[in-house]
């Protein structure tokens, strides 16, 4: 890793970050990525030169070394460690996942070639990280801030899925464990950075008991995506419900397979269909199509626009796992009508009934999409009234200037 030292346009001198995340964000084909990526871009937009750590990514043509504006990519060799290995670390299975000796040479290279002033830790991922900090240096030879960019209260995720996992009971007891090791680390990398940021004002409340009065941000996504200015939905599209996610975390596997078990059968009986759009484990998704009868599980797909044009109503089942979900926002701004969980849409200004429907269990949930789907008048409200609520809101140019005034302060 080699850096020079850089002046912003104005004379000034240019903020020298250093963030340490888990993969190379590229495809952007899950919410981790696209808030890491986006992040990276739009603190770099708002004037700080940024030297990203990470694994490479499949599919990413970024090697070490490559620049894009401001930011200077720095992948290292992915390594791969079976996920039972994690049980004898210290680390929980997230930060026992990205830590390497690639990366661990580059954090080490990079106090010896620069001084930082700021260092993010992106998520939990970046846990491995927290004890070289101290080898890190800022301009003035003191420490460089510490900004912990967090992507959910792991510590209240993690121990709700370990208690509301019921299948195999080594895996129950892996989970436990596992949970126990996140939040020692979390509350580590909390106590350790100078600055918190959380994606919701529900985590940053949680990050608040354990850090009252220290500097806590909320730090909500922007959206990029596509806008549609106006959609009227009609009897001509198919009566179809569509479910966007990515499915590698156990927690969203049991959200998924939870509403399944209860919506495929009525959906089915009313002729209603269900679209499962993203990724998952192979054998996972095939055994839960083998189940299914108004399910159709599609994979994950180059663009998401064309499936969710062909929608009525979106679906957000998740009883479990938390945090601010992104494809809320492809939902609200391609116009179609959200049907939730109660309180599994957070971080939006939306509110049931107006702009949302929103339901206390997964069989009401069932049971109101079917109610809803050809009330054709309501879909059309309900849309409307989410754009409008939403159309002013999650500008990643915002972003990057709230992360880089309070990350690296003048």
């Amino acid at each position: 890793m080699h850096t020079e030292l850089s002046t912003a346009a104005d004379g000034a001198e240019t903020k020298h970050c250093l963030w340490v995340t888990w993969t190379d964000p590229q495809p952007e084909y899950d919410g981790q990525r696209i808030y890491s990526g986006r992040l990276i871009e739009a603190l770099a937009s708002a004037g700080a030169r940024v030297d990203v750590l990470c694994f490479a990514s499949k599919g990413s043509q970024r090697r070490p070394g490559t620049v894009e504006g401001r930011v200077v990519w720095w992948p290292a060799p992915r390594t791969s460690r079976p996920d039972w290995a994690s049980l004898f670390s210290i680390l929980p299975n997230l930060a026992y996942r990205s830590d390497s000796v690639p990366l661990r040479k580059a954090l080490r290279q990079a106090a010896t070639q620069q001084a930082w002033d700021a260092v993010v830790l992106d998520g939990l991922w970046a846990g491995w990280a927290l004890p070289l900090l101290s080898d890190l240096r800022g301009p003035s030879g003191a420490p460089p801030h510490v900004a912990y960019v967090a992507h959910n209260h792991e510590e209240s995720t993690r121990s709700r899925v370990a208690s509301e996992y019921r299948g195999n009971p080594f895996v129950k007891i892996a989970l436990r464990l596992d949970s126990l090791k996140v939040r020692r680390l979390e509350r580590r990398m909390v106590d350790r950075a100078d600055l918190v940021t959380a994606i919701t004002s529900d985590d940053a409340e949680r990050f608040a008991t354990r850090r009252p009065g220290e500097r806590i941000i909320v730090l909500p996504p922007g959206y990029a995506g596509q806008r549609v200015p106006r959609r009227l939905i009609t009897a001509d599209h198919p009566r179809r419900a569509i479910l966007v996610g990515s499915f590698d975390w156990l927690a969203k596997r049991m959200n998924l397979e939870r509403f399944l078990a209860v919506a495929d059968p009525l959906f089915a009986a009313s002729g209603t269909e269900l679209h499962v759009v993203g990724n998952g484990d192979a054998n996972f998704m095939e055994r839960l199509r083998r189940r299914v009868k108004a399910t159709r599980f599609v994979g994950t797909v180059e663009a998401i626009e064309p499936y969710l044009a062909d929608a009525r109503i979106a679906v957000v089942p998740e009883l479990t796992g938390g945090g601010f979900k992104l494809k809320v926002l492809d939902y609200v701004f391609n116009r179609l009508p959200i049907a939730a969980i109660d309180g599994s849409v957070t971080g939006v200004p939306l509110h049931a009934p107006d702009s949302l429907l929103s339901f206390p269990s997964v069989e009401t949930l069932a049971a109101g999409v079917v109610a809803a789907i050809d009330d054709l008048p309501l879909l059309n409200s309900l849309q409307d009234r989410a754009y409008a609520a939403c159309a002013n809101h999650f500008e990643w140019r915002e972003r990057g200037e709230s992360l880089l005034a309070h990350a690296a302060p003048p």
